[in-house]
């Protein structure tokens, strides 16, 4: 495990956020939190992210186009979305253009734990 490998979490419901967090935390990984995509595009900390969680649907830019803008942008960090409207299109799309994984909410922590190994442990 790298402790420099920082979780960035974008979810505009800061319960979820929180909860997110602590779940990535007690994994040992340090995360960073964003309250919307506009923050998170704005941070400086795009290139520092190892994994990205992000909501889809947040008021303002959608985190569905927030990871088209990051990739537009040159950076692909391994990207898990969250949802609480699972839809067949979405998760097409979404792994069409590289995402990970769209997990339902509320979040499996089994899930989320696998994901961010997938992401975070890879040689």
């Amino acid at each position: 495990m790298c402790s420099a490998q920082v979780v960035s979490i974008v979810d505009d419901d800061e319960a979820v956020r929180l909860a997110t967090a602590s779940l990535v935390r007690s994994l040992g990984r340090p995360t960073r939190l964003f309250a919307s995509a506009e923050e998170f595009l704005q941070s400086g900390y795009i290139a520092e992210t190892s994994c990205l969680i992000s909501d889809v649907m947040m008021p303002g830019m959608s985190g569905v186009a927030m990871h088209d803008r990051i990739l537009a942008l040159g950076f692909a960090p391994p990207t898990i979305f969250i949802t609480a409207f699972p839809t067949a299109d979405l998760e097409a799309k979404a792994l069409a253009n590289g995402a990970l994984a769209v997990l339902d909410k509320p979040v499996d922590a089994d899930a989320l734990a696998h994901w961010l190994s997938v992401a975070l442990d890879q040689p």
